[in-house]
């Protein structure tokens, strides 16, 4: 059985700003499109398990696509990601060929700090599979070290939600940290292309994306290296 852990974030709110944020939805639902035309199965997993939002934003029409739409109804889609998503504590990361961390500003208070993600994460790539990650999902990374210690991202290259675009997004004064930095400062090799147009990196066993525009550049990438894997 071919799997990919899909990551959600449960945090509904820019911290203790009463703003509604969440899943960006189609850094979920075009990445799911992808792999399952591909023939893999996906879970879903978050930090505390149950419930995820959605930022509400990312529900505008400018931003949707009836596939992504036809996924977000779908009964799978919201009974096993949006309101029984598993908690880490209920993952087998013997099960999976790559774990794939979705973004939304939601992820930046419940992916970076989250020791038993991070052990998963790290488990996954140990055992010779993928680990992923489109926009602010980068903050799931962040703190994952490999058994040696080292941060799984040093010298490693990779992209994000830059600086600038999150300044674009009128949100930079509302985030606790800049993804892009902190990538930086954990020695990752942080590769950038025009605001909000599509743009992924591979570097060996790690994929990652730019912005929310990615999230099917991440799948296409991660399938073909996995295929010839």
């Amino acid at each position: 059985m071919k799997k990919i852990l899909i990551v959600l974030t449960n945090s509904e709110t820019y911290g203790s700003d009463t703003e509604k944020t969440g899943l960006w939805l189609a850094e979920a639902t075009e990445f799911i499109e992808e792999v399952s035309k591909a023939g893999y199965e996906v879970d879903y997993v978050s930090p505390k398990g149950g419930k995820v939002p959605i930022d509400p934003r990312s529900l505008k029409k400018f931003y949707t696509s009836k596939g992504d739409i036809a996924i977000l109804e779908s009964k799978d889609f919201q009974d096993r990601a949006l309101n029984n998503s598993l908690s880490p504590e209920e993952i087998n990361p013997e099960e999976y060929d790559a774990i794939y961390y979705t973004g939304g500003h939601g992820v930046m208070w419940d992916f970076p700090e989250n020791s038993k993600l991070q052990e998963i994460t790290r488990e996954i790539y140990e055992n010779n599979g993928y680990i992923s990650s489109v926009c602010h999902g980068i903050a799931g990374l962040l703190n994952v070290k490999d058994s040696s210690g080292q941060y799984i991202i040093k010298d490693k290259v990779i992209t994000g939600f830059t600086q600038f675009e999150e300044v674009l997004s009128g949100k930079n004064k509302k985030v606790p940290f800049s993804t892009e930095k902190e990538a930086i400062n954990r020695g990752a090799d942080f590769r950038k292309k025009l605001p909000f147009t599509s743009h992924g990196e591979i570097d060996g066993r790690i994929v990652t994306g730019q912005n929310p525009m990615s999230g099917r550049k991440v799948a296409k990438l991660l399938l073909e290296s996995m295929k010839n894997n």
